[in-house]
């Protein structure tokens, strides 16, 4: 096996050692059961995997975009594969870029698991009409799912209301707080390349919450407080010396903000110490405080009667991730050594799991998740569909505490409410000059990471096979951009509806029309992914300073 080497950790790791509790694990060593009615040949069904107990791909947190074909020259991997020292208190010590220049899979990880990739879906789909999928993804199936989650006794994870978040209009208010007073707020960010555009399967949001103790001010709910605390939110996550706000009155906080010496109202803040109201947190350099939660929900693609493409009511997956212990960036590191030293005795990924409260990825975060059934009705995902969670949310060399969207929000006072792609522009990363989006296709060669969207290709590439700059330049906007037409939509959809209607979740999510050309089904570890030309140094974070 071959795995990265992280010698400046391992160096600090033997000083500090590991500070995680003791927990339960489960271990993705495959474990046959002895009344397994299949042999190891047969074409065993995902739901089979789960009902017996066993595994079927330890490294499910190797995600399917892994194994794309890149010829040497088209790379997806930036994205996510990032060695970036520039900033010495980054939390962030993955430093993993090396993996856009070489394939360290375990020998296990060789073999690509997602075999859902390599199924045309074209006679699966041809009984479902555009009318009955339409009804499909208008229906709203959260509401009935939190109201069952309330009654079940037994129950032990979180349970997430919010009131009409089916229907986003009826559930946020201009400002993204929602209306039913649940302290849940939603945000709008640019979505990550390129499997959260529409284009390529699915509409989605995400809300942020605070503990209680940041929305009040002597026990009582202020939502001047509330604003102010999830903007220093932002100064510290992005690293920002102040930030644009909705107004917010000093005197209902009691603290100078914008340091004018007096109380009054304001539109910007600067950089705090702490955190304001009943909070007493010291800010953290790029770390969310303790008891910070994210809802995520992956939809269907709504089309309406014009066309027009939207958030549809029915979500495929609500994903929910609670900061349940805040780690200095002494135990971060830690927790990076402690990754890279398993990984250099050649032990399988390790997925700590908690019963109904979902997985612990040991850098302070529990993480859960709900799927369809069968019947479209959300259920809580089983212990080996949560693993796959790992593979974006653990240790990758992108993210800001181990999360993406908040730290892609539209920064300042234009970026609470709602997700909104119309009017959003192809912005920048931070230290580039070119739109991301842009870029994006430029170094992938295609619309998605495979290079199989054709309606992309044919929208934004020429005869050649190459990007029309000009063309995604003069984009009105992200929505153009990067939304499917109404048929690709439908035709998503009811692909997507095959794998539910399987529960074959464990071969992958991914709703691919036809079967992947451009993917690996076994990695030859000899050959380099990409040449050293084509490998880039990249920040995930986004410059709006020209909005």
């Amino acid at each position: 096996m071959k795995y990265p080497t992280f010698v400046a950790l391992l160096a600090f790791g033997l000083l500090i050692g590991c500070d995680e509790k003791p927990q339960l694990q489960l271990s993705q060593q495959n474990v046959s059961s002895n009344n397994a009615p299949y042999s190891v040949d047969d074409d065993i069904p995902a739901t089979a995997y789960m009902e017996h107990d066993e595994v079927y791909n330890a490294e499910s947190v190797i995600p399917p975009q892994c194994y794309t074909k890149t010829d040497g020259i088209n790379n997806p991997c930036y994205a996510c594969h990032q060695t970036d020292k520039s900033d010495k208190n980054k939390p962030n010590q993955m430093f993993d870029g090396n993996l856009q220049g070489n394939y360290e899979f375990s020998d296990l990880g060789t073999k690509n698991h997602w075999k859902n990739l390599f199924i045309d879906r074209t006679e699966l789909v041809k009984n479902i009409s555009n009318e009955q999928i339409l009804e499909w993804v208008n229906q709203d199936n959260y509401s009935e799912f939190i109201a069952q989650q309330k009654v079940k006794e037994d129950w032990q994870g979180e349970i997430t209301p919010i009131e009409n978040l089916a229907y986003p209009e009826k559930a946020f208010d201009k400002l993204g707080f929602a209306k039913d007073g649940s302290g849940w707020v939603a945000f709008n960010y640019k979505p990550f390349p390129s499997t959260f555009w529409p284009t390529n399967g699915s509409t989605g949001d995400v809300m942020i919450r605070l503990p209680e103790a940041f929305r009040t001010h002597q026990g009582v709910y202020n939502q001047d407080v509330y604003l102010a605390n999830l903007s220093l939110v932002e100064t510290a996550l992005k690293g920002l010396e102040s930030v644009s706000t909705p107004t917010i009155d000093e005197q209902r906080i009691g603290t100078d903000l914008n340091n004018d010496g007096q109380l009054s109202k304001i539109s910007h803040l600067n950089k705090q110490s702490h955190y304001v109201g009943d909070a007493k947190d010291t800010l953290a350099y790029q770390l969310y405080p303790e008891g910070t939660e994210f809802l995520h929900t992956v939809r269907y693609i709504g089309v309406d009667n014009n066309g027009q493409i939207y958030n549809a009511p029915r979500m495929k997956e609500v994903r929910y991730m609670k900061k349940h212990k805040f780690k200095s960036n002494a135990a971060l590191a830690s927790s990076y050594y402690r990754e890279a030293k398993e990984k250099s005795f050649e032990n399988l990924p390790q997925t700590l799991y908690l019963g109904d409260q979902g997985v612990n990825n040991t850098f302070g975060w529990i993480i859960n998740g709900y799927i369809e059934d069968k019947q479209g009705k959300l259920r809580p995902q089983h212990k080996q569909e949560l693993a796959f969670c790992n593979g974006c949310h653990k240790t990758i060399g992108s993210t800001y505490d181990q999360t993406f969207s908040f730290a892609r929000k539209v920064t300042g006072e234009k970026g609470w409410g709602y997700i909104n792609l119309k009017g959003m522009q192809d912005v920048p990363n931070k230290g580039e000059q070119q739109g991301e989006f842009l870029t994006y296709m430029e170094r992938v060669g295609g619309g998605d990471e495979f290079r199989q969207n054709k309606e992309m290709l044919m929208r934004w590439f020429n005869d050649e096979g190459h990007v029309d700059k000009q063309k995604v330049a003069s984009a009105k906007d992200l929505y153009e951009l990067i939304t499917p037409s109404a048929e690709r939509a439908i035709a998503l959809n009811k692909a997507y509806l095959t794998i539910v209607k399987e529960q074959s979740y464990l071969f992958g999510r991914d709703a691919t029309l036809v079967e992947a050309l451009n993917v690996l089904q076994h990695v030859d570890e000899s050959q380099q992914p990409l040449k050293p030309e084509h490998r880039y140094v990249w920040d995930m974070q986004l410059d709006w300073s020209n909005l």
